[in-house]
């Protein structure tokens, strides 16, 4: 894998982690929105002849185990526990709690532009900057037979979770890994907070346990780190997108089909764009191909600003190195649900140069595995046990740094019958996709790769 760990590094410190005043920011506007709490606690009580008092507060989430990103502005999540005696609270229910709590915030908020909202595990107040903090209700007794304090939540109904648990899981374990599953999550979360329009994605907490769960731990450098526990994470979830929370009984992360329909989300957005490092991989991959790949993956512009000898850029005369370019690539997930019921295959034929249109498994035989630029390329969908009527969707992505240079990226899916034809153009592992969409399903789909070789000096055709 190409050694760019110095930028790697350079991008980690001055882009992913969170600037020290940004996070005392956080913490200031934690204390203050509890403070506001307890005063209008104190109202409420005043008014309502009640006596509920906060025994316990702490800071959890993101905040605690210090995994927020730089890419997270002006969407940063403060999750604050707040905690009751049992016996303060009687026979109330985790319902009216929660109204509770929203009631006394709303006495002392009236300068924000939205309510208190009143969400199934919180209630949240939003700043109009795009903060937001999530006050998560807590009621405690003592357990004179564990010699411990019990918590419980205040869910759907209440059950025992630990307010401090994950943060205390989380420590245990970067400490083991020395520090390293901290940058893991947080470079994680920087690549699934890179595009706005990527909606769905898996919350931090499901990111930081699949990073713990699957963590390289054996590479030293940041990027091998990073690059070989991602494609763990992308097979771990090809098998199974259900994951299980490393404290509280263990319960369910997933429980829902939009839970498990953005674990889908990453792993197929993650899994493409991996696929777009393969250059890091290539013998003769340039520090200019490897600095283009990352911009491709992060879609930060730090790696567009980071300006090499210019002798060394395929465009010669230019000074710009690092392109940027048009995202434009779709998944079929958030098009179409997918349900593989069928099978189906792509006959793909090759042609140009004076060769008769072949099979493209035999010219990459003939032409050491690559194929030369300005040759045909078609794809029929040749076969299906799909029964009619169907659809027939295509999908053509250009992969690697000379895709972005040029913003061919492409990738975008197209409903455009049973064939396609496309052309050679420049190098990297391409691919097409086909699909077969039935009742607005997709119920099978098939890959063909499209590896098209370099001009020039490195050309061995």
């Amino acid at each position: 894998m190409y050694d760019l760990s110095s930028k790697f590094n350079s991008f980690y410190k001055s882009c992913v982690v969170l600037p020290e005043d940004i996070q005392n920011e956080l913490h200031r506007k934690k204390d203050l929105n509890l403070q506001r709490l307890k005063d209008g606690l104190k109202e409420y009580n005043d008014e309502n002849g009640t006596s509920y008092s906060i025994v316990e507060s702490c800071i959890q989430g993101s905040i605690a185990m210090s995994t927020v990103v730089q890419n997270e502005k002006n969407d940063y999540d403060i999750d604050v526990a707040i905690i009751f005696d049992k016996s303060n609270l009687g026979s109330k229910g985790s319902q009216s709690t929660r109204n509770m709590i929203a009631n006394a915030l709303r006495r002392k908020t009236k300068q924000f532009n939205a309510e208190p909202e009143v969400k199934t595990s919180c209630v949240r107040i939003k700043y109009a900057d795009g903060y937001h903090i999530d006050f998560a209700i807590y009621r405690r007794h003592y357990d004179y037979i564990s010699n411990s304090w019990i918590y419980e939540h205040a869910g759907s109904d209440w059950t025992e979770r630990t307010p401090k648990g994950l943060k205390e899981w989380f420590k245990i374990q970067n400490d083991f890994s020395k520090g390293k599953l901290r940058k893991v999550v947080r470079l994680s979360k920087m690549f699934c907070k890179s595009r706005n329009s990527w909606k769905n994605m898996p919350s931090g907490l499901l990111q930081t346990v699949l990073c713990d769960e699957k963590l390289q731990n054996s590479y030293s450098r940041i990027d091998e780190l990073f690059y070989y526990t991602m494609k763990e994470i992308v097979n771990r979830l090809e098998s199974s997108t259900s994951v299980i929370a490393p404290v509280d009984n263990g319960r369910d992360l997933t429980p829902r089909n939009s839970d498990i329909q953005k674990m889908n989300n990453w792993k197929n957005r993650l899994k493409s764009k991996l696929e777009d490092l393969n250059v890091l991989f290539e013998e003769d991959c340039t520090k200019n191909d490897a600095l283009q790949a990352w911009y491709g993956f992060f879609n930060h512009a730090f790696w567009d600003e980071e300006k090499e000898d210019a002798t060394d850029y395929a465009f010669k005369g230019s000074t710009k190195i690092v392109h940027p370019f048009a995202d434009t690539e779709q998944f079929i997930d958030d098009l179409f649900p997918v349900k593989k019921q069928y099978s189906c295959k792509i006959s793909c034929t090759v042609t140009g140069n004076g060769w008769r249109p072949k099979p493209i498994s035999e010219i990459l035989k003939l032409l050491k595995n690559f194929l030369p630029f300005n040759f045909e390329i078609k794809c029929i969908m040749e076969y299906t046990d799909c029964p009619k009527p169907y659809q027939v969707f295509w999908k053509v992505k250009n992969v690697g740094p000379e895709a972005e240079r040029r913003n061919q990226v492409r990738g975008q899916i197209f409903e455009k019958g049973n064939s396609i034809i496309e052309h050679t153009n420049f190098f990297g592992n391409h691919y097409i996709e086909g699909y077969i969409v039935k009742n607005n399903i997709c119920v099978a789909q098939e890959r063909i790769y499209i590896p098209i070789g370099r001009r020039g000096k490195n050309e061995e055709f």
